[in-house]
Order: C-alpha cells, then sequence, then structure tokens
C-alpha cells in the first residue's frame, strides 16, 4: 500500500454546512415575537448608526474607494448620501451600526452582536429590489429583511451557546461573516447546494484574531471589523453565484480543516436546532453605549451617583462584583489610551456614571476624559472580583444574567448599600420596562439626522409592524437617505 500520497476522493459537505443551508432554504419563521422583536431590532441597529454619524472618527471611513463613482442601482448607506456596490455599501453599514457598541448584544460562550449582519442584509435587500424593479419584477419586501434577521442571528446565537472562539484567540466576526454569507446567498438566488458551497469559502477564511479588542492593543477596529465581515459576506455570496466551487470538508479535513488549524483540534458543539431562540431572547443596550457585560454595573453606578457626587474625594475603595467574562474581557488598569480603549473598560464605565450620573457615546472621547481626573482617580481605588453565582448564571440558558453589584466605600468608615443588578434593562426578563425607552432612544437618534417631518415618517412606519413588513425595501431605504 503506498502511504506517502493523499487520497482525492472528495467527501460529502461537512453536516455544520448542510444543517445551516437546510435552515437558510427550508425553515418557516413561525413566531410572531421574534418578528416583533426583529422590528425593533432593525429600529435600534438603524438609530445607533445615524449617532454614530456625528463621529468624524467613523464618517471618514465611509464612501466609495473611487470617488465619484456611480452605480446603477446602489445600495445606500442611512443617513448618508452614498449609494455603492453592494459589497461597499454593506462594509459602511455595518461600520456606522456598531461604531458607538450601541445595540443588540448576545451573550453566551461567545459574544457577539447579531445585528451586525444586518450590514449585509440591507445592502443585499436594497441593491436587489431596485434591480428587480427596474425588470419589471416584485420587489423585496421588509418582511424579507426582517426574516433574514430572524435567520442571520440564529445562526450566529446558536453557534455562541457552547462554542467559545475567543478561548482560542479568535474573534466573533467570523460568525457574522459565516451568517451574513448564508442569508446572503439565499436572498440572491443562491440554491442550497450554492450556500453550502458560499458558507465554506467563509470558513476558508479563518479568523481575525482578538488583539484590537484587548489591553494592550484595543483600538477602533473593533468598530468596523463586523463591517468588514459583512462586506466580505456579499462578496462570498457573489463568487459563488458566479460559479465558484465549494470546498466540503472545510471544517473536519485533517490537518487542513478548520478544527485543527484554529479550534484546536475540537469539533462544534450545539445544544440545540435552528428556530428563532436567539432572536426572541436577544440582548438590546438601552441605557448606555457600553460593552454589555458592563451594563448593570453603569446602572448600579446611577443609582449610587446621588449618594456619592459630593463625596467623590471621600471615596477610599469602590467594589465591583462581576462574572468572570466581565473579568477576562473588559477589567483592565493602566492608561487607557483611546476612545475604543475606554468603552472595553469596566472600571471607565462604571467611573464615569458613579461620577456624572450617566454615561454617553462622547464620555469616552480624550476631550472628556483629559478634562476629569477624577475618573482615573475613581478607576485607581476600584476592586473588582467574581462572584461565581453570577458567572454560573451567565450561562443558564433560562437566566442569561449579565450580574454587577457596586459598593462604595468612604474614608471615614461609612459606606454605600450595595447595588446589586441581575439583569440590564435590555433583557427579555424587562422588555416591558425597556421596549418604550427603545422607542425614545429611536427618536432621538432619528432627530440627529433627519427634519422633523421625516423622523414622524420614519418612527411612525417602524412601529407598525403589519405596514413596515409590507414595505418595498428600495421605498424603505430611500427614507433613510439623505
Amino acid at each position: 500500500m503506498i502511504s506517502n500520497v493523499d487520497l482525492n476522493e472528495r467527501p460529502a459537505p461537512d453536516q455544520v454546512l448542510v444543517d445551516i443551508a437546510d435552515y437558510v432554504c427550508d425553515f418557516e419563521i413561525e413566531s410572531g415575537e421574534a418578528y416583533d422583536t426583529a422590528r425593533n431590532c432593525l429600529m435600534d441597529t438603524l438609530g445607533c448608526g445615524f449617532l454614530a454619524l456625528r463621529f468624524p472618527e467613523c464618517t471618514k471611513l465611509l464612501g466609495p474607494l473611487a470617488e465619484g463613482t456611480v452605480v446603477p442601482n446602489g445600495a445606500r448607506v442611512p443617513g448618508t448620501q452614498f449609494r455603492m456596490d453592494p459589497v461597499k455599501a454593506a462594509w459602511d453599514i455595518g461600520c456606522i451600526i456598531r461604531w458607538l457598541d450601541y445595540n443588540d448584544t448576545w451573550l453566551a460562550a461567545e459574544w457577539g452582536h447579531p445585528s451586525d449582519n444586518l450590514g449585509a442584509i440591507l445592502a443585499v435587500a436594497d441593491y436587489l429590489s431596485q434591480q428587480q424593479v427596474a425588470e419589471g419584477k416584485a420587489p423585496l419586501t421588509m418582511r424579507d429583511v426582517l426574516t433574514a434577521m430572524i435567520k442571520a442571528h440564529e445562526i450566529q446565537g446558536v453557534f455562541a451557546l457552547e462554542n467559545s472562539f475567543n478561548r482560542v484567540g479568535l474573534c466573533h466576526v467570523l460568525l457574522v461573516r459565516v451568517a451574513s454569507t448564508a442569508v446572503a446567498t439565499r436572498m440572491l438566488g443562491g440554491s442550497k447546494e450554492q450556500v453550502i458551497d458560499a458558507l465554506s469559502q467563509a470558513w476558508l477564511d479563518g479568523s481575525s484574531l482578538r488583539t484590537y479588542r484587548h489591553a494592550p492593543n484595543a483600538g477602533p477596529r473593533k468598530s468596523w471589523a463586523a463591517g468588514d465581515a459583512t462586506s466580505r459576506a456579499v462578496r462570498l455570496a457573489d463568487l459563488t453565484l458566479r460559479g465558484e466551487m465549494g470546498y466540503p470538508s472545510v471544517l473536519t479535513a485533517p490537518t487542513w480543516g478548520f478544527y485543527d488549524v484554529s479550534f484546536k483540534g475540537s469539533s462544534f458543539s450545539f445544544p440545540m436546532s435552528y428556530g428563532s431562540y436567539v432572536m426572541e431572547n436577544i440582548l438590546f443596550k438601552i441605557s448606555f453605549p457600553a460593552e454589555f457585560h458592563s451594563q448593570t454595573a453603569a446602572e448600579a453606578a446611577v443609582r449610587l451617583h446621588p449618594e456619592v457626587k459630593d463625596r467623590l474625594d471621600e471615596i477610599e475603595k469602590i467594589v465591583i462584583h462581576t462574572h468572570e467574562s466581565a473579568i477576562r474581557i473588559i477589567s483592565k488598569v493602566g492608561p487607557l489610551n483611546n476612545p475604543a480603549d475606554r468603552d472595553h473598560c469596566l472600571q471607565y464605565m462604571t467611573a464615569v456614571p458613579l461620577s456624572f450620573g450617566n454615561l454617553i457615546a462622547e464620555n469616552y472621547e480624550d476631550s472628556f476624559h483629559h478634562a476629569n481626573p477624577i475618573i482615573d482617580e475613581l478607576r485607581e481605588k476600584m476592586v473588582v472580583s467574581e462572584n461565581t453565582q453570577y458567572s454560573a448564571e451567565y450561562l443558564e440558558a433560562d437566566k442569561r444574567s449579565i450580574a454587577n453589584c457596586l459598593q462604595v466605600f468612604f474614608k471615614d468608615g461609612t459606606a454605600t448599600e450595595a447595588v446589586e443588578i441581575h439583569y440590564p434593562v435590555g433583557h427579555r426578563r424587562r422588555r416591558e420596562e425597556g421596549i418604550p425607552l427603545l422607542e425614545k432612544k429611536f427618536q432621538a437618534n432619528l432627530a440627529t439626522r433627519f427634519p422633523a417631518k421625516r423622523c414622524e415618517e420614519i418612527y411612525d412606519l417602524c412601529k407598525d409592524q403589519a405596514r413596515l413588513e409590507q414595505t418595498p425595501v428600495h421605498e424603505f431605504m430611500s427614507m433613510l437617505a439623505i
């Protein structure tokens, strides 16, 4: 027997790819709650994109690579005048909606922001809708967009339940690329076999490192990484529909597959099949533009602000009890070098609302930080420790808590109460409280970009589930153009 040659028999596609393709192509979403939540997610995600357009560090990255490029039926970037090919439009949409880290989140063994997929979904849907109308065909509707959102959320979120890419040093935007590739290929008319082929391409790309999310290298790439992932997904979908072949054992191939190269030889684990669980349980960032593991700490700090605001110089120690994921991702000491560094620092995101009673995006800018030395003074007095019960309940499927407990101790021996919050206002357990606040947040974000009458028209449409779902995508996107 010859042992120094490879057996070149092409295998059947990896089951992981097949399961995703079956879901994207065949599964019917029947959950009214999922569609209602997707509508709220759409509002919140677009609103965060509008707000990001106030920041030059974001807007400098937008627009066509060659100025003056004209694209027939080009996809629009909400809140701007740009109209581009769907690949660059996906990049720009993904960039603005993630820039401020202020919309939905999913927390499990892996973390991430499933709304990032909207970059690919909106760009493809707007382009297709315009093109089909130009050809005398029916346009896509916003229900198609909501359906794609639910499925992209589900793919990314189910992967995240038990598969930790961060523990092997990889960034969660890999899952954005995978989910966006699946739904974009299907939206573009791809068959089940083509969805499988495109997915294999997405896994072949591997993953970026998490370096840019952690001390001492945290920086603004984390704000455009998802846009990059959605853009790549659209490109891979397009290549596949042009006839590019797939690579069926991309995950399982010995030596050369993703499992052996990037996942320490382990295979993926899935505790449930794909449905609509993730969208129904998504976490909204409503109160603060802050990394989600700090949301309840910031809320606790706001509650304690009236008691400590006049005694900041009397503070001896600030104790934060938190969960393991928060410690691993965002607990840091030492200098904070840029806004992206600060919005991923638990201590910073607690010190600001403790001192000023709120936390807004502008609080991460150099001008604010340098003008308020009290923030770093309080950071130096913070003691962060793990509460193992918080860590356990963070992973329990029926809880998914994101708990923090905050207490301030003064030099005279007195102390505040210990403020413990298990669920942030954007959690499913606080939906009744959270959605009215989300709607107000959307109205405020609309007002940063559009005149009052347009704001009212957009808001009224987005509030009406039935009317929104029936609206052609290209007409909806026209309302969002400047």
